[in-house]
């Protein structure tokens, strides 16, 4: 870090969209009214030269553009690196970063599979000076802030049962071409599970509420997609994935529902957590953004409040609170959160852990086990 400006000097591995992303929340820093170290891009590798070149051409900061991106890990003038590949490079990639001393913002799942990500947990052990931490904004909405908050308050009572998805349809459209996330190879037997899969257990995890067992039920809706070239090739990999989890907490149990799709009709990015509690239940949709919903308790009757949180996000902006909330906030939020974490100044939430990553592939694991037997499978099991 430059201590005398306040600055993280980045690499950006794989500039596309969510590579742009970040690019974005940089050039927003000033945003925030709170005095943390800015990023900033000094380093870009893709194997696309369009696609370096947008940060070539909005950003002057940025010294390096490459396609190897083991030129930025050389540089003694780059701190961190965001890294945005497809799954089966996550391994190589993510090792190559933290041996070479860098700290590290990855995309999800961290590892095509459990064994990759164990290499990946085994690299981070080795150099404890390194702050590795996987991507995952949707829980920095205001709303889902507040949704933190009351089911740290224990307003919910004994939970009756707990629901966390992530849906969009953007595979739809069974003439969409095949892309690498459709691939097992590439994006690995999880299926819709790697991607997604962590957006709906961020919060549930961090939370406390650790599954010990699974049953799942994944569907490979589309078999077959064009290839581009006139052809048509086999789609192997799931669309979307129900795991029915148990999860014990003291001498209670109770079931969490996960659930991530790629065909949802009319979801577009749709996140959503519900906790059902004996006491109180409350939910928090990305559909009603800027709503935090509770129920109030009339004897035998429940009735479903709404509350219009606004622009009251976890890290202070100069944003009016009476404005709306949206999903670039959320990654500003998000980026900001990480920067604290690299520098060491303390937040009520952070990015999604290493070891968060690790349980999140141990359950995938178990699920795919469950689908193919079908039977519950335990996480001990994997």
């Amino acid at each position: 870090m430059n201590n005398e400006k306040k600055t993280v000097r980045f690499a950006v591995i794989g500039c596309g969209l969510m590579g742009r992303e970040f690019a974005c929340a940089a050039a927003r820093w000033c945003q925030l009214s709170t005095d943390i170290p800015k990023p900033v891009i000094v380093g870009v590798c893709d194997l696309s030269e369009d696609a370096r070149r947008y940060f070539t051409d909005n950003f002057d900061t940025v010294k390096y553009s490459t396609t190897d991106y083991h030129e930025l890990l050389a540089a003694e003038d780059i701190d961190a690196v965001y890294c945005a590949v497809p799954h089966n490079l996550h391994k190589q990639f993510y090792v190559d970063i933290i041996n070479a001393g860098k700290h590290l913002l990855g995309e999800k799942p961290f590892g095509i599979d459990k064994e990759d990500n164990a290499a990946i947990l085994e690299a981070i052990k080795a150099h404890p000076e390194v702050v590795v931490r996987c991507s995952g904004e949707f829980p920095f909405f205001p709303g889902a802030q507040e949704m933190i908050r009351w089911i740290q308050s224990g307003a919910a009572g004994k939970i009756i049962e707990v629901r966390s998805n992530f849906r969009h349809s953007s595979d739809m459209d069974v003439n969409k071409p095949i892309n690498w996330k459709r691939k097992i190879e590439i994006n690995g037997e999880y299926g819709c599970m790697g991607d997604l899969g962590l957006h709906a257990e961020h919060i549930p995890f961090r939370m406390g509420w650790i599954p010990e067992s699974v049953s799942a039920y994944l569907s490979n809706i589309v078999r077959v997609r064009p290839d581009g070239k006139g052809n048509t090739v086999p789609c192997l990999t799931w669309d979307n994935a129900h795991l029915v989890c148990n999860v014990k907490q003291g001498e209670d149990e109770f079931p969490l529902i996960l659930e991530t799709k790629r065909i949802c009709p009319g979801a577009t990015n749709s996140w959503n957590i519900e906790v059902d509690g004996l006491s109180q239940s409350a939910r928090y949709s990305t559909d009603d953004p800027n709503a935090f919903y509770y129920t109030e308790h009339r004897g035998r009757e429940q009735a479903w409040c709404r509350v219009d949180i606004g622009h009251k996000p976890m890290i202070s902006t100069v944003t009016g609170s009476i404005f709306e909330f949206g999903f670039t906030d959320s990654m500003l939020q998000m980026w900001a959160t990480f920067m604290c974490e690299v520098c060491g100044i303390p937040v009520p939430f952070g990015c999604l852990t290493p070891e968060e990553t690790e349980l999140s592939h141990k359950l995938q694991t178990a699920a795919l086990i469950s689908h193919k037997e079908h039977r519950a499978v335990t996480l001990a099991e994997v």
